[in-house]
């Protein structure tokens, strides 16, 4: 499944770069992009390891950028 979410308080593209790059190795996730002139952030991701990418997902966001948070 594939599913976009807004990104608030996204201020450094190499941050984006980083998260991009350490949301790819979670396990289930497919693919990941995140467009940072957009605030936007797309992962393709397998469904039945929903909950634990999203909790993965918003831990990588907090380390790198802790103002950031994902919009759902």
């Amino acid at each position: 499944m594939k599913k976009s979410y807004r990104l608030k308080g996204l201020q450094c593209a190499s941050c984006a770069a980083k998260m991009e790059n350490n949301i790819k190795k979670i396990d289930g996730v497919n693919d990941a992009s995140i467009d940072f002139m957009m605030q936007r952030m797309t992962i393709d991701y397998d469904e039945s390891k929903y909950q634990e990418m999203i909790r993965e997902t918003v831990k990588i966001i907090s380390k790198i950028e802790p103002d950031c948070t994902v919009q759902f």
